[in-house]
């Protein structure tokens, strides 16, 4: 199967934009993103901000000028990873979508300079792009 290159189109159900439901410390988010940017910051106030962002791009506006847990860069590996796969596993339409990409390859492909999470100009970790395929993977093993 031919890789995925950028979660746009038919396959911006991959992004964390999607509209999806998440819980986080018993608080619920309309996409990752929300979740993810609250996730950043223990100042519940801040948290609350993000949540009632009517956007995902708004969330992140706003996650850029939180005061950060001082694990943050320990963590947000395994909170991104916690938070997609409760959006897969806990979405049957989204969870028979991701399997159809089958052993495509997953790259979050993107044009804003994110290379921590996805790859611009063929430059990047593509950490969003490798959870995501082992997410697939797991959800494979756990029908």
């Amino acid at each position: 199967m031919k890789d995925i290159t950028s979660f746009h189109g038919s396959n911006r159900f991959l992004s964390n934009f999607w509209p999806c439901n998440i819980e986080l410390d018993g608080e619920y988010y309309w996409t990752v993103e929300h979740a993810y940017q609250a996730a950043k910051t223990l100042e519940l106030d801040d948290r609350k901000r993000v949540q009632k962002a009517s956007t995902p791009g708004q969330a992140k506006a706003l996650g850029r000028h939180l005061v950060m847990r001082i694990e943050w860069d320990v963590i947000k590996l395994r909170v991104m990873t916690d938070l997609v796969w409760q959006k897969f596993s806990n979405n049957p339409d989204l969870r028979k979508k991701l399997l159809d990409t089958k052993s495509a390859r997953l790259v979050e492909g993107n044009t804003w300079g994110d290379t921590f999470w996805g790859v611009c100009n063929g430059v990047g970790e593509n950490h969003l792009g490798d959870i995501l395929m082992r997410t697939r993977t797991m959800l494979r093993s756990n029908p």
